[in-house]
């Protein structure tokens, strides 16, 4: 009885494993934390936003179109707000530099409406090479980059002792060549015509006896009292005699004749053939001394005291130095072609450094190249740069960044017109 009632009471209840579901809820975050993780995201994104608008808002101040408007409004009387913010600009840069003020009296003319503004580099108008003319050892150099050269100072010398001997084998060549052409010319001496005639007379008056000499062996061998031998003998004689003679007279008639004209000639070639390697070997020995072509300013130096240079050579020391005039400067720059027809020969520009932005440089078009570059969709233009005597070198030097901002003239050239000049 009691087996029964155990078998018909219910199992005690047990604990099973939980389920996917439970599984999956228990990864889930609570709300609050999903909540404060979105509101660090939106957090972010606004800094981001922030920063970015700060950033494009530097660039425009720094590179907009509207600061170089500002700059020429300032230097423009007409608008006298802005004026007195430019003088205050302009004061403070004096501060910084004293020479600014003269460099800042540059301005558009009265009329000028800015009509395009790019970025280029500054160029010396004339970049020169220098290379010696001849082969050898530097001995001696004189300059160091950045140094002002005047026009025809030395700026090296080269080992002479080959060239030296060279021009004096020369210079004795050529005075034997003279020596003989004078003598051509001069023709035969005096005395030689004397020595000619003398042995002409001396021939002639030995002939009679030679002639006499001759009859009598003619007669003997007629008569049968000499042999043919010494009849041979005689005759020989005579009529070699009279062939000395002939000979004698030939040669006085040369003598006073004097030399030919064809030896003359080739005389005076020979002479003159010599006075062209005297003054190559002279040439070669006054290039040994390498003076400098331009007045300018060393860019590159490019060549040691003790360098062999060779102005032949393809590698090595074929070029002393670099020059360049600095008073002399453009600016390069690349129009492109949907803004070219702003562009004109003679329009006036205003020139700002990179390095130095607070001061400001006249210039206008000077070239507008005849061939456009491809690759970068633009024309090469040339901007030619009015630079004080006193600042040569001192502020603008080749390769530096540049803006170029153009103006716009009232009265702009006609199409076939000539250049607008920018001095006011």
């Amino acid at each position: 009885m009691s087996l029964q009632i155990e078998s018909d009471a219910p199992p005690a209840p047990t604990r099973s494993p939980p389920g996917l579901r439970q599984r999956v809820e228990g990864l889930r975050l609570h709300s609050n934390v999903q909540a404060g993780k979105r509101a660090s995201a939106r957090l972010a994104w606004g800094a981001c936003l922030v920063l970015l608008a700060v950033i494009v808002w530097l660039a425009y101040a720094a590179f907009g179109p509207g600061r170089p408007a500002a700059l020429v409004k300032a230097t423009n009387p007409a608008k006298p707000a802005e004026a007195s913010a430019a003088a205050g600009e302009s004061g403070s840069a004096k501060s910084v530099d004293a020479g600014a003020a003269a460099v800042k009296a540059a301005a558009p003319p009265a009329d000028g409406q800015l009509a395009l503004e790019s970025k280029g580099y500054i160029i010396p108008t004339k970049q020169i090479l220098v290379s010696p003319q001849v082969s050898g050892r530097l001995t001696q150099v004189n300059f160091e980059e950045g140094q002002r050269i005047a026009q025809g100072e030395v700026l090296a010398q080269i080992e002479t002792t080959e060239y030296q001997a060279d021009y004096d084998r020369a210079v004795a060549q050529r005075e034997t060549a003279e020596a003989q052409h004078l003598e051509l010319q001069a023709g035969s001496r005096p005395d030689e015509i004397t020595q000619a005639q003398a042995e002409l007379a001396e021939a002639r008056a030995q002939l009679k006896q030679i002639a006499n000499s001759y009859q009598r062996h003619t007669e003997l061998l007629n008569n049968r009292a000499i042999s043919r031998e010494e009849f041979d003998s005689a005759e020989s004689q005579y009529f070699a005699h009279l062939r000395r003679i002939e000979r004698l007279s030939s040669a006085l008639r040369l003598v006073e004749e004097g030399p030919r004209q064809e030896r003359i000639a080739a005389a005076a070639a020979d002479l003159r053939r010599a006075d062209a390697e005297v003054a190559k070997a002279k040439w070669r020995l006054d290039n040994c001394t390498v003076r400098s072509p331009i007045a300018g300013t060393v860019l590159r130096k490019n060549a040691e005291e003790g360098n062999i240079v060779n102005p032949v050579a393809f590698n090595g020391s074929f070029s002393l130095c670099e020059m360049a005039d600095l008073a002399d400067l453009e600016v390069d720059l690349n129009i492109q072609e949907r803004d070219i027809s702003r562009i004109y020969k003679g329009q006036p520009c205003l020139v700002r450094a990179d390095a130095f932005p607070q001061r400001v440089y006249r210039g206008h078009v000077s070239r507008l190249m005849p061939i456009a570059d491809r690759a970068k969709g633009a024309v090469p233009v040339r901007v030619k740069l009015e630079i004080p005597a006193e600042e040569e070198g001192v502020y603008l030097k080749p390769e530096m960044g540049a803006v170029v901002s153009f103006y716009q003239t009232s009265a702009p050239p006609t199409a076939g017109g000539s250049a607008v000049s920018d001095k006011e």
